[in-house]
């Protein structure tokens, strides 16, 4: 079980880690034990996150989302395992929060008169400035 917040928790059979070799120098350790974790969660099949929550999953996971719906989360920063499974689980955590966030209804709004009138005199202002850039006129 993971705890996402206090109404949400995924199962244990959403998410599968998978451990390999780290990437990178690291000595003899490097070559001898498998610290990176992938965190793999099945989002599309999820029964506890709703549509528009996966809408909005998918487009902040981005290239981490993968074609049959599942993001993949790898975490190899430390030389431990269980720090990078971790670190893994809380970026799925960050993840799903900020998706859980619904973004706010623009509200349409009319530019009051007197807004528009200072754009339109700032404008005639700004088209004097231009027009006296020019070559003067030569008088005969």
């Amino acid at each position: 079980m993971l705890r996402i917040n206090d109404t949400l928790t995924l199962a244990d059979w959403e998410m599968s880690e998978s451990f390999t070799r780290s990437q990178g120098p690291g000595g003899q350790n490097v070559n001898k034990v498998e610290t990176a974790v992938e965190l793999r969660f099945e989002a599309e099949r999820s029964p506890h996150l709703s549509d528009s929550v996966k809408n909005r999953l998918k487009r902040l996971a981005g290239r981490r989302w993968t074609l049959d719906g599942a993001i993949v989360i790898r975490a190899e920063e430390t030389r431990s395992q269980a720090r990078n499974r971790e670190l893994a689980r809380e970026r799925l955590i960050e993840l799903i929060q900020q998706a859980l966030i619904a973004p706010k209804r623009r509200v349409a709004t009319k530019p009051t008169y007197g807004s528009q009138l200072r754009r339109l005199k700032a404008k005639t202002v700004r088209g004097e400035v231009k027009s006296a850039r020019g070559k003067p006129e030569v008088e005969e």
